[in-house]
């Protein structure tokens, strides 16, 4: 059962509404709600996206690109049923669990870090769900191509700013809105998904059976490391497609009854809708090869590629829809609540949201010019490679240290006597564990001596930070109480 701290030491500077336990009887969420969240993650354009671009751009059999992204949806089911656990058994969202390892006040540091990347990634997820309204409009005023600016149309401004708002405004309405939203978008989008792939059959004719796996087979941008390291590298780099929502999952599963329900809608949102997904994915990018003559990733683009209003209409509302779920679950509201963990007592969540889509516009407006550059892929594993180590931190602190022993009380608490108050709130070897892990993680994606790392950041820097927070809290070591 959930407990709301009331001891004397309690802070106003730790504590608000936002942020306090939630009691049994608010937790509303089941096993289809959990399971919804990752399906619109999944299905998000930027999702299909990333999985259709890991089928072209390491030039292996497909069938072996769509068994890597399978194995990967039970690494990450693995992963966020132990960072939900926690917070389905206290009821606090992960700014507060990261309490117990990075100090009552340090864990403002965690927290703002994975806030500013889930920012990032709320704004280049406006971009895409942007791009499907696009697609609705361009068809509806029969609208194409013109004058463009920073890489977008008017239309394409217009449907930008729809979008933002749109989504501020689904936010305000509270949680439970949130989740009928995603539980609608979730399981419609299968049904697009589905249609589009019998057009694709339909055009492509029986012929793309023979083309599947063996028709991404030698491409020009096949790893040189060799198929092996090419399949784990896709494994790592779906890992970190799903970093931010595997480090704040506890922001989610505190609204869920049980973890029995976490744990189910866990298995069939990750392993099993991943894998049914990725199929469609593999089918779908296959067809576009034969009928178009190149590989399309995007299905906004293949939509408008295959010519039928309908299902254009039908796909961009839904596409839309999906990308906005996830956008909201993943990407809106872990930064709204590290954002009022800042200053509890002056900033509430909804603040902390207006204030998250305010830089986000100028983020997701700059995706085009400047941050696709980099490459899906590159740019996921990047900020996977960044949050990795938050991730072995809370772990290891929290099943390896302190043996799921926490104190909820204490992590409101200032009390310097308490047992997470460490130096002035700090504890200094946590961020110490981090910043050495990130620092070499983030180093496996860009730099060349590091290049056979490639492709496993995440993977690295988890292992590193945990294994480097076990060591210094065990240890004697002296660490500055001030940095």
């Amino acid at each position: 059962m959930a407990l709301t701290p009331t001891t004397s030491a309690h802070d106003g500077s730790l504590h608000n509404e936002d942020l306090a336990p939630l009691p049994p009887e608010k937790r509303k969420w089941g096993a289809f709600e959990i399971f919804n969240v990752w399906n619109n993650d999944i299905q998000s354009l930027f999702g299909y996206s990333l999985a259709a671009s890991l089928f072209i751009t390491y030039g292996i059999n497909g069938w072996a690109v769509f068994a890597a992204i399978v194995i990967a949806g039970f690494f990450v089911m693995i992963l966020v049923n132990l960072t939900g656990k926690p917070s389905v058994k206290f009821g606090v969202p992960y700014p507060v669990m990261a309490r117990a390892s990075m100090g009552v006040y340090g864990a403002r540091f965690p927290a703002l870090i994975r806030g500013i990347v889930a920012i990032f990634w709320y704004g280049v997820q406006t971009y895409f769900a942007s791009t499907a309204v696009a697609l609705l409009l361009n068809t509806i005023l029969g609208t194409d191509g013109g004058g463009e600016f920073l890489g977008m149309t008017l239309v394409g401004w217009l449907s930008y700013a729809i979008v933002c708002v749109f989504q501020v405004a689904l936010f305000m309405r509270g949680i439970d809105w949130v989740g009928k939203f995603l539980n609608w978008a979730g399981p419609f989008v299968y049904v697009v998904m589905i249609a589009l792939c019998l057009v694709i059959w339909w055009k492509a004719g029986n012929g793309i059976f023979g083309a599947l796996g063996t028709i991404f087979e030698g491409a020009e941008a096949t790893d040189p490391r060799g198929p092996v390291a090419a399949f784990f590298t896709i494994i790592g780099t779906m890992i970190a497609y799903f970093a931010a929502v595997i480090i704040n999952f506890g922001d989610f599963s505190r609204f869920v009854k049980s973890e029995r329900a976490m744990k189910t809608g866990n298995f069939w949102g990750l392993p099993v809708s991943m894998a049914f997904f990725s199929l469609i994915a593999l089918f779908v990018t296959a067809g576009t090869v034969i009928l178009f003559g190149e590989k399309l990733t995007n299905p906004a683009d293949i939509v408008d590629r295959v010519d039928n209003v309908f299902l254009t209409l039908v796909a961009a509302v839904t596409f839309f829809a999906a990308t906005v779920g996830i956008n909201l679950v993943a990407n809106f509201i872990p930064p709204a609540y590290d954002i009022a963990n800042l200053a509890p007592s002056t900033i509430s969540a909804k603040m902390g949201g207006i204030i998250t889509a305010i830089i986000a516009f100028f983020i997701g407006a700059l995706w085009v010019p400047l941050i696709s550059n980099i490459g899906i892929a590159g740019f996921v594993d990047t900020l996977g490679a960044f949050l990795a180590p938050l991730y072995g931190i809370l772990v290891a602190d929290y099943y390896l240290l302190r043996r799921q022993k926490i104190s909820v009380e204490d992590m409101f608490s200032s009390d310097p006597e308490g047992p997470y108050f460490y130096g002035n709130g700090w504890n200094h070897k946590a961020i110490l564990a981090f910043g050495a892990s990130a620092i070499f993680s983030v180093a496996t994606v860009w730099v060349p001596a590091l290049a056979g790392l490639s492709g496993f950041g995440w993977v690295i820097g988890a292992v590193l930070g945990g294994t480097l927070h076990l060591a210094l809290m065990r240890s004697n070591l002296p660490i500055p109480e001030k940095i």
